[in-house]
């Protein structure tokens, strides 16, 4: 299957801006002969924890039935989407990765377990490993800081896995040379292929550096979009046994 890494940068806070702008993406990724996008993290709000803080109409309460989300479930391709949810019974939200397939059924939930710096304020952790399956493939998922826990990312080919998923925020300056080097040995150390989404562009307090991106199993990359422009890039993953 063909599967799109996205980058874009975000309205500040303003959820159905931003859907409009990522059922575009997975429009064109669609066009392009894709079945799966992968969005970057906080996708529906940006990289903004004071109001994501202090203002729960930001936060996906109902992932199966809030309205602002048809859009993307209706884009007629399989979406893996990153945003505040609610958690369970607490008073803090989390940071929740929802797939939908391409008849806009959700497919699971991932919490990021691995929370970065004042996130550790704001959102509760998840304590289970995002996985599912489409078109014969096995999926992880992983959210940004999650990727720099080699325990987290070797559970994927424990688990069957045959891609592994990132929706992340890299900035400019160190974030440049990180993105650079964890996800192609990512990669090569797990023998996955690694799909990375990112932020091109203002990002709350930082400026995404771009460059979504996908790695084969060796670490070789394959596509990779530029450091300027909402866009998508697009990589064949080959079903088991036909690499």
């Amino acid at each position: 299957m063909k599967i799109a890494a996205a980058q874009l940068a975000c309205v500040p806070a303003d959820v159905p801006a931003n859907v409009r702008i990522l059922a575009g993406l997975a429009a064109r990724a669609r066009e392009e002969g894709a079945e799966l996008v992968v969005l970057p993290e906080f996708a529906l709000t940006g990289y903004e924890l004071a109001a994501l803080a202090s203002d729960p109409g930001l936060w996906v309460h109902d992932p199966e039935d809030d309205p602002r989300l048809d859009p993307l479930r209706g884009a007629g391709i399989a979406t893996v989407v990153n945003c505040a949810v609610a958690a369970d019974g607490g008073e803090r939200p989390a940071i929740g990765t929802l797939v939908f397939d391409a008849d806009g059924r959700l497919l699971t939930t991932y919490l990021k377990q691995h929370l970065y710096g004042q996130e550790q304020d704001v959102f509760a952790a998840g304590d289970r490993d995002g996985r599912f399956g489409l078109a014969g493939l096995r999926f992880a998922l992983a959210t940004c800081f999650d990727n720099h826990f080699p325990e987290l990312t070797s559970r994927g080919p424990a688990d069957g896995c045959h891609v592994h998923l990132a929706s992340s925020l890299y900035g400019t300056g160190d974030g440049i040379r990180e993105r650079a080097t964890l996800y192609p040995r990512i990669a090569a150390d797990t023998g996955l292929y690694v799909v990375l989404a990112n932020h091109v562009g203002p990002a709350g307090p930082w400026t995404g550096c771009g460059r979504a991106a996908v790695w084969a199993p060796d670490g070789t990359l394959l596509a990779e979009a530029d450091d300027r422009t909402a866009t998508v890039v697009t990589a064949e993953v080959p079903a088991p046994g036909r690499r």
